[in-house]
């Protein structure tokens, strides 16, 4: 076959990959005997195989397309296709009791019985069962359902008398015919006459009648059919029958009869075998039929070809057909035949490389232009890099060169690449990624798959390269992809391989089915057929450019040549990293990957992660790659650099050769087409087709305009090599290469709307989203609103509705399918609108179109794609050197700037937070104070404003702007207000703050009536209390108080203060205004006053308590009287409710109470003594807590504080002082240590304690906190007798057998006892045994607790061990008293030498105990011992005991002891103890005596 030229390219149909199908079956009337199991006879018709095509029924026309499966052979799948509507989601799947052979018809059901069943559909099961089935529209059925008798009609073949195989079928309306092996074709009229009814049906024989016999003895046998096909000749019904000897039959199949035989010769080849026949339609003009015969040459290995032969007829009388001598031979080359199909001057050929085109001879004998259309998989392989062995490898290479410089942006940037690239439109197919994703072990159900969004795809894939542990490891990362991507593309081709084409001979149209889709072709652009990634099917360079006839064809070809060099050096990965930087900026610019591309034209890939290349390809691999680069890097330097000096040479300077290029620029310009129809048309094929159509177009012009970027750039950096001038580089620096960045901003914005799904509205209904906003004030919702979001819904579906068309004849719109001519056509309109507009009016400025673009997509809810349109096209505004000119151009800067400020709020307003958020409304900001800055700005916005109901001032009429920017600023405030961005509406509040005094000082006649009306100082008391409110938004305090002290408007001012405490109060940072750092110019007062009514009506529970922050805010001041006084209230404020309400824990109440007072005490010892003390009396006055209103002023004159200051203050009757507030800490200190030990007691507010407390300390064994109480509020001899009281009940605590009064408290059971009875010595003694040592230290400690508080507080009263041991022996008299106890009664040994004389406490007090509670024998050994004492004094001591009174002795009480020693033993108990203790004391008291009277007679001797 001939070289055959690009012609066009396949257009998948948006949503054909995604059909849900509705199952249906065919009922059987045939018995198996395993119901479950098909029959496994011998096939009787062809077996099944992969089959698919497409019929056209009624008008306007529905196309049905049918599919059976090979590896699903009982199944035939039909959908049901419309132009003027979208694909459908559901189609319907038909499941027949047996394997069906590749055949179905389906067309118009012509029967009388047809109503609501539009089709009828043949098929034929391998078994030899026909089926005539009436289908229903497919939205008619349900899954389940069973097909009625009623609707189906079977007929098996086999049951016919002497049925041969069959090897062929056909069918029309009303008609099956079967041709078989013996040659016989028989027609059945299935559907149409009942199997019994005569004339049911008829074998097509040569003749009839008495010439039967004749025939049948003299006519030859011909070969088994091998081809059927029905075709309408001049209103005729021919059945065109090819014969596997080469016989070619026609039939008139409605009377049955023959009209033309004749055996085919093939003139190359002599044994040849025919397969199959195609027929054409008939050519009017020419009465040309052409019939086309596919055969293999049996002699030769593996050669196919196609002949097509020419039928003449004539009409007349008698039809008359005759086989012209001229036939045309088509060679196949390589490839799977997959289908053919024959017009009446065509025969279109598909196979696996494309579906090629040839045009047949025509009348004056000349062949026609061979053409191939490229399918899908050439688009599908360059876009995953699968178009060649190393375009993977080298995007690889590529990728780590350029990327170099962002290691750590690596897995985002590459990651970014092939997932935009996988879910390109055309590539994505839904069964095919889900079948890769298995392959890594990701297993999506049909519902979670059907469920994610575009983004959510992406989060699904990328979590395949963190399972895989590829995150550290770019170049791991690198590789992973490569995988994944041959992976998808090997099911891709698989899953989604083509089945049959169908060419609408009204129209022009061509169908492609698929095994799993439906695609449409297009015609290609011109600089498609000249260069783009289908270039490798293309002829030649420049066949489709028409330049000037001024401009040299040759120069154009040789810089194509150069470019097609650079393309194909950098491969399509520079083309994929390049658009992933203008998406990814400014983590990777444009202006950073140009110079990189051109690095590696120059010196080759960079040589870093050569270690990891090593490790992933191996050593060999690894250098044979770089072997192999080196040298196509080298071949490349040579090729460019000789190619380039021919070039110069050929037009001896550059300048032509650059006249040449701009004149070739120009033809990469998107068209400007002047639309002349406006038609609102719904979201149909048409639609999807156009937007595929564009993303192709528009990626190959993207990568086109971006091949001579790169050539430029490496023309001017190799200048010198070339001997190309200064002025030449100038101009492609200052020229060529702004209008090529141009050229790509436009292609890229294009490609970008046509391959970005639409976002999902947060609302259904965009008005309610942007009220504020106003920016559509259209309230009709657009029918395709409902598909936004979906992933095979793009952003320019949004647009197409709204773009006219150009074509003359509107009403032929989407009533079919569209032409390869049409398709192009709607794409050329779409890009012309896109850049130029409906009117086709060119500008100036770059992109002039982009703000009605910006404002369909704000009105449909897109506002990510709105930001980015209008940023990429303000960027690049901002690049050009004539901004002042742009600026005055029909103010669009100025519009887009607006747009994109709205754009960007709307965009935090859905949600976006963090740092991201924080740029969006930085930009935001910056957008709406750049167009407010544009001269015209208000005249401009108040007619975008007409457009959107933006709410504009209107001073068109007006000569000063001043007052339009103070009405600007204050609109832009309120919206940043209400989507709660604060620090936008803050900046221009402040903004709008500067504008005030200008705009009031204008003279303007037509000034607002709402700025007349107002003064200065009320506006700018309405804008700082805006600052006050936005900045406390914020959190930023210090600027809400200064807004606070600049504003001038005296209430406003107050209403903030007030506001500003209370937030401060509810947020918990209060503590700002006690830190010092906030200036309180004459506002110390109100601050004061407004904690104060918030202390005064705040729960003690509230967090922080106003009355702390008050204590801090005087203490801060120094005012240390009234920080004690808030303390106190606050104190007694706790006192007050925790005696109302139950609080629970009691004791951090308390504890709490305890820390206001200390701070009271500590405040008021800051202050002189003379005035240390607080009257809370006025300052209760707070706590009427009646109501106020909220807006005045909520403390009057009257109410106010009348404390003295801390000069020289008049104490009132009630006032408190130090001591007061000093004994009321203790009182509560005493409650608190209560609490802790679950013991309730309540006080009461008097200034001395009842006596109850102190008792309740003694039960809870709290003694330390008794004491203070005891020593704090009793003097004198009341002091004595509170501890002589204390000190009883303390001693009866450790009696087993106390009498004293109970006291009311609940306490725990006390295990053990300090002293134990003499009675109770043997019942305790099993318990003693049981725990002794728990025990035993028990008693221990309660034994020195004793013993040390005795010790202290005896100095107090000296009598108190006299209390104890009385109590102690009161209560059980046998009880031994305790050592330490009875050493305080001796006290020290040197002073017991002058006899028991001492304090209250001295040993005849304890003599006397003894002798009270009957312990005689203590008693005798107490005197003896200070007897002996007296007696063994030491001689130095003589001297003294001899004088007056130095010795002293109860002699009353030792002879009450003797006189109780008598009793007893008159009384006879204990006769002998007592003799002897009577003894005893006779003998001492005898030597006593005798020593007195010794020391007596001294005395008056001496005295004498």
């Amino acid at each position: 076959m001939e070289t055959r030229s690009l012609a066009g390219a396949e257009v998948p149909i948006t949503g054909s990959d995604s059909v849900k199908w509705i199952e249906i079956s065919v009922p059987s009337s045939f018995q198996f005997e395993d119901t479950e199991a098909l029959p496994s006879s011998p096939s009787f018709a062809p077996p099944a195989e992969d089959a698919a095509s497409c019929s056209i029924v009624g008008s306007p026309p529905t196309y049905c397309i049918w599919r059976i499966h090979k590896d699903k052979p009982r199944v035939l799948e039909i959908e049901e296709l419309r132009a003027s509507e979208e694909f459908p989601k559901t189609g319907l799947r038909i499941i027949f009791p047996d394997s069906l052979s590749p055949f179905a018809l389906i067309c118009k059901d012509e029967s009388q019985y047809a109503l609501g069943n539009p089709y009828l559909l043949y098929a034929l099961t391998v078994s030899g069962v026909a089926y005539s089935i009436k289908l229903k529209s497919i939205h008619n059925y349900a899954s389940g359902y069973t097909l009625s008798p009623y609707e189906v009609v079977e007929f098996n073949i086999q049951q016919l008398p002497n049925a041969g195989v069959i090897t062929s079928v056909a069918a029309m309306s009303g008609c099956l015919v079967v041709g078989r092996d013996d040659g016989v074709v028989s027609c059945l009229h299935l559907g149409r006459l009942e199997p019994s009814d005569p004339g049911f049906m008829l074998d097509l024989r040569d003749d009839t009648g008495f010439g039967r016999l004749w025939g049948l003895m003299s006519r030859r046998s011909v070969g088994s059919v091998q081809g059927m096909v029905i075709s309408d000749v001049h209103d005729m019904k021919l059945l065109f029958v090819l014969h596997h000897d080469g016989t070619l039959r026609i039939w008139d199949i409605v009377n049955g009869s023959r009209i033309f035989s004749q055996t085919l010769t093939v003139p190359s080849s002599r044994e040849a075998t025919f397969l199959k026949l195609y027929v054409g339609e008939a050519h009017h003009g020419t009465n040309y039929i052409p019939l086309g015969i596919f055969y293999r040459n049996s002699l030769e290995v593996c050669t196919e070809m196609i002949t097509v032969y020419y039928l003449r007829f004539t009409q007349g009388d008698r039809n008359l057909f005759s086989l012209d001598t001229s036939v045309q031979n088509i060679p196949l080359e390589e490839g799977m035949l997959i289908d053919v199909k024959l017009t009446s001057d065509k025969i279109w050929i598909l196979k696996e490389q494309g579906l090629l085109v040839e045009s047949l001879i025509s009348t004056n004998g000349k062949r026609g232009v061979a053409q191939c259309y490229a399918l899908q998989e050439a688009l599908v392989a360059d876009q995953l890099f699968q178009n060649s062995q190393n375009s993977l490898d080298d995007f690889i290479w590529l990728a780590q060169t350029v990327f170099s410089s962002v290691k750590d942006e690596i897995l985002p940037l590459v990651s970014s690449i092939f997932l935009r690239r996988i879910l390109f439109p055309g590539v994505h197919h839904a069964t095919v990624l889900r079948a890769t994703l298995g392959d890594f072990a990701k297993h999506l159900s049909d519902s979670d798959y059907n469920s994610l969004s575009a983004e959510g795809l992406k989060k699904e894939i990328l979590t395949l390269v963190e399972q895989e542990g590829l995150s550290g490891n770019p170049i791991s990362i690198l590789y992973f992809w490569r995988n994944f991507c041959t992976h998808y593309f090997n099911y891709w081709c698989k899953i989604n391989a083509p089945f049959g084409f169908l060419v609408d001979s009204s129209t022009g149209a061509i169908i492609l089915v698929r095994k799993s889709s439906t695609s449409l072709f297009r015609c290609l652009e011109d600089i498609e057929r000249t260069y783009g990634s289908f270039n490798e099917l293309a002829d030649t360079l420049g066949a489709g450019i028409q330049l000037p006839d001024d401009v040299d064809q040759t120069i154009l070809f040789d810089l194509l040549q150069s470019i097609s060099n650079v393309s194909r050096q950098l491969g399509n990965a520079a083309s994929a990293i390049y658009y992933e930087s203008l998406l990814s900026a400014p983590s990777l610019s444009p202006e950073e990957v140009v110079p990189r591309l051109l690095k590696t034209l120059e010196s080759g890939y960079s040589s870093s992660g050569e270690a990891l290349q090593v490790s992933e390809l191996g050593s060999d691999a690894f250098w044979e790659k770089k072997v192999t680069d080196h040298k196509n890097l080298r071949k490349f330097s040579v090729d460019i650099f000789l190619s380039l000096h021919a070039l110069r040479n050929k037009t001896t300077s550059w300048g032509k050769v650059l006249d040449v290029m701009e004149s070739f620029l120009k033809f990469l310009v998107p068209n400007n087409i002047k639309q002349k129809s406006d038609i609102q048309v719904h979201f149909n094929i048409d639609i999807s087709v156009t937007v595929q159509a564009i993303s192709q177009v528009a990626k190959v012009m993207f990568e086109s305009t971006l091949d001579v970027l790169v050539l430029l750039n490496y023309l001017a950096n190799i200048s010198g090599q070339i001997h190309m001038s200064h002025e030449d580089v100038s101009r492609i620096k200052l020229e060529l290469i702004p209008m090529i960045q141009e050229i790509i901003a436009e292609w890229h914005i294009i490609h970008f709307l046509a391959t970005t799904p639409s976002e999902i509205p947060t609302n259904a209904d965009f008005s309610s989203q942007l009220s504020s906003l106003q920016i559509d004030n259209n309230t009709g919702k657009r029918p395709w609103n409902e598909k936004l979001g979906k992933g095979d819904f793009t952003l320019a579906c949004v647009f197409l509705p709204n773009i006219g068309r150009s074509s003359e004849d509107p009403s032929q719109l989407c009533a079919s399918f569209p032409n390869p001519e049409s398709i192009i056509r709607s794409m050329r309109d779409f890009t012309s609108w896109i850049v130029w507009g409906k009117t086709g009016k060119e500008s100036h400025s770059f992109f002039s179109h982009s703000t009605e673009l910006a404002l369909i997509l704000l009105r449909h809810g897109q506002y990510a794609a709105a930001e980015y349109l209008l940023t990429t096209v303000d960027a690049h505004l901002r690049k050009e050197k004539t901004s002042q000119s742009v600026q005055g151009e029909d103010g669009e800067w100025c519009k887009l700037l607006h747009l994109l400020g709205c754009c960007l709020l709307a965009q935090v307003q859905r949600g976006l937070v963090g740092k991201i958020g924080e740029k969006k409304i930085n930009e935001a900001v910056r957008c709406l104070f750049r167009a407010s800055s544009f001269d015209g700005a208000p005249e401009v916005l108040q007619s975008l404003a007409n457009e959107t109901g933006l709410p504009c001032p209107d001073l068109a009429c007006s000569s000063s702007a001043t007052i339009w920017k103070l009405q600007y600023y204050q609109w832009a405030m309120q919206i940043f207000e209400q989507y709660n961005l604060s620090s936008g509406a803050c900046q221009f509040a402040l903004a709008a703050l500067e504008q005030v005094d200008e705009a009031l000082g204008t003279k303007v006649d037509t000034l607002e009536a709402e700025i007349q009306s107002e003064s200065a100082i009320t506006i700018r008391g309405r804008l700082w209390a805006n600052v006050f409110k936005f900045t406390l938004d914020l959190s930023c305090y210090y600027d809400a108080y200064c807004a606070i002290i600049s504003n001038p408007d005296e209430e406003s001012k107050y209403l903030c203060l007030r506001r500003f405490i209370i937030v401060l109060y509810e947020r918990g940072a209060l503590k700002v205004l006690c830190d010092g750092q906030l200036p309180f110019i004459g506002l110390a007062d109100k601050i004061e006053r407004e904690l104060a009514w918030k202390a005064a009506r705040s729960d003690i529970s509230t967090k922080p308590n106003p009355f702390r922050l008050l204590y801090a805010f005087e203490m801060r001041r120094h005012n240390w009287r009234k920080a004690a006084t808030y303390m106190y209230l606050y104190a007694s404020q706790i006192r007050t409710e925790a005696a109302n309400k139950d609080f629970h824990p009691r004791s951090m109440l308390l504890q709490e109470r305890l820390n206001g007072l200390s701070a009271a005490i500590n405040a008021l010892h800051l202050v002189h003594s003379d005035c240390a003390w607080i009257n809370p009396i006025l300052d209760e006055q707070l706590f009427q807590k009646e109501h106020r209103p909220i807006k005045k002023a909520r403390l009057t004159e009257h109410e106010q504080l009348t404390m003295g200051n801390d000069g020289q203050p008049q104490r009132s009757q009630s006032y408190i002082d130090v001591e007061k507030l000093e004994n009321e800490i203790i009182l509560t200190s005493a409650e608190y240590t209560l609490s802790m030990r679950n013991v309730k007691w309540t006080f009461s507010g008097n200034e001395k304690p009842s006596p109850d407390l102190v008792d309740l300390l003694i039960q809870v064994n709290i003694y330390d906190m008794a004491f203070t109480i005891i020593l704090r509020f009793w003097k004198g001899s009341k002091l004595k007798s509170e501890l002589e009281r204390v000190f009883t009940l303390m001693a009866l605590k450790f009696c087993p057998n106390s009498t004293g009064p109970p006291v009311a408290v609940n306490l725990p059971k006390s295990h053990g006892l300090l002293l134990t009875s003499s009675q109770d010595e043997v019942n305790l003694q099993g318990s003693f045994d049981a725990s002794p040592p728990v025990h035993q230290s028990k008693v221990h400690s309660q034994w020195e607790m004793l013993e040390s508080y005795l010790e202290k507080y005896k100095g107090f009263h000296p009598r108190l061990p006299v209390v104890v041991a009385e109590t102690l022996l009161s209560n059980d008299s046998q009880i031994e008293l305790p050592l330490w106890l009875v050493q305080m009664f001796k006290g020290n040994r040197r002073e017991s030498i002058w006899g028991m004389s001492g304090d209250e406490s001295n040993p005849a007090s304890l003599f006397r105990l003894y002798v009270d509670y009957g312990r005689f024998a203590e008693a005798t050994n107490l005197f003896l011992e200070y007897i002996e004492l007296f007696a063994s004094m030491r001689p130095s001591d003589i001297i003294h005991r001899k004088r007056p009174f130095a010795v002293w002795f109860p002699y009353s009480l030792v002879e009450r002891l003797w006189c109780q020693l008598d009793e007893l033993i008159n009384r006879g108990y204990m006769v002998d103890q007592s003799k002897k203790l009577r003894h005893l004391l006779q003998v001492a008291l005898s030597k006593h005596l005798h020593l007195l009277k010794v020391d007596s007679e001294d005395t008056m001797s001496t005295a004498t």
